[in-house]
């Protein structure tokens, strides 16, 4: 039995079925990532999780007890929101001891609990500054804090860091993750942002109108789509009609399937190529795009566009229009059945 379980989770408001019948476990200690665009329901599935909706259908069980219809203040499940909600006129410490004031702690056992906490989410000297003086970053700490002295059974994440600046995103997503092993706490954690599944997550729930899409380890979820929407969603890899993949390739893909290649794994080059592992094909470029550390090629070959990713190095780029050649490894094309790729979105 897993340390939480949704069994055939149904949430409706009014007509619409927001969560569709979610049934899944998740093992204690686990950090797992709810993916998946805007209105997916990944944060519905929190909100029940956490007490503050109901379920329409199913249960949730949590270490082995049945929690669907306790009220949320008895689950013992810590959250932050992408809004951190601190009290205003609380300083950083007053704030974190909250929660252990409405459990009637012990003032000196609160005073040591706060004191580990704020150190652990590296707020030392900040723990008489009110709100107002702090940094989205260190707002969010001050939350993540608050939400942990408790030492709730699970830690809900809802986007947490989504209106902070890219680097300091960064070394958050770094600290969460740390204190999340350190303390060996069972968490999820919301996110539309698919590299940031990739980098914190145990296990990913990729979610798709309300339904659960594929589940498994970032790289499991990553190299083995198993629809359209997987594959368009983590990755960005081109998905090919059976058509363009002949006009390609020269070759047919598996009848009734499409074909999803990762611009990565695709070589190019001024050169001729040969190898036997791969389609060798001539293109012409379209466009180059800088994305950081990456440089992403838009490429065009008997009528078909198709994206190439290479580390971005300054003594070759290659220009639009320029004539190259690319290497699509065979192993590294793969064939997702129509049926998969197209069911979701009608869902």
């Amino acid at each position: 039995m897993s340390y939480i379980e949704f069994k055939n989770v149904v949430k409706r408001f009014g007509d619409n079925t927001v969560l569709d019948h979610i049934d899944f476990g998740i093992e204690k200690g686990d950090l797992v990532t709810l993916l998946g665009p805007s209105g997916c329901g990944k944060s519905t599935l929190l909100r029940c999780l956490s007490g503050l909706e109901q379920v329409s259908e199913g249960q949730i069980i949590l270490n082995g007890r049945d929690i669907t219809d306790v009220p949320a203040s008895k689950r013992n499940i810590g959250m932050v929101f992408q809004q951190y909600s601190l009290f205003p006129n609380m300083t950083v410490e007053q704030n974190i001891a909250f929660g252990l004031k409405m459990q009637k702690v012990a003032p000196d056992v609160i005073e040591k609990k706060v004191a580990e906490a704020i150190a652990m989410v590296e707020l030392t000297g900040k723990e008489r500054s009110y709100p107002a003086s702090l940094s989205g970053g260190q707002q969010q700490r001050a939350a993540l804090a608050r939400s942990i002295v408790t030492e709730p059974d699970v830690l809900l994440l809802d986007e947490p860091l989504s209106a902070i600046d890219a680097k300091l995103r960064r070394a958050l997503q770094s600290r969460i993750r740390e204190i999340q092993q350190e303390l060996g706490l069972t968490t999820i954690f919301v996110t539309h942002d698919q590299d940031e599944a990739m980098v914190m997550s145990d296990v990913i729930q990729l979610f798709h109108a309300g339904r659960i899409e594929q589940a498994g380890s970032p790289v499991q979820v990553y190299t083995n789509p198993v629809s359209e929407f997987a594959a368009s969603f983590i990755g960005s890899y081109n998905i090919l009609r059976a058509d363009e993949f002949r006009a390609l390739t020269g070759e047919a893909a598996d009848d009734g399937h499409v074909v999803a290649i990762r611009p990565e794994t695709i070589g190019v080059s001024a050169d001729p190529l040969a190898d036997d592992a791969a389609y060798v094909v001539e293109a012409t470029v379209v466009r180059n795009v800088p994305r950081g550390n990456v440089l992403r090629y838009t490429l065009e070959a008997s009528g078909v566009e198709f994206r190439v990713d290479t580390l971005f190095r300054s003594f070759h780029l290659f220009d639009d229009g320029e004539r190259v050649f690319v290497a699509i490894p065979k192993h590294d094309c793969l064939h997702i059945p129509v049926e998969a790729a197209f069911a979701r979105t009608a869902a």
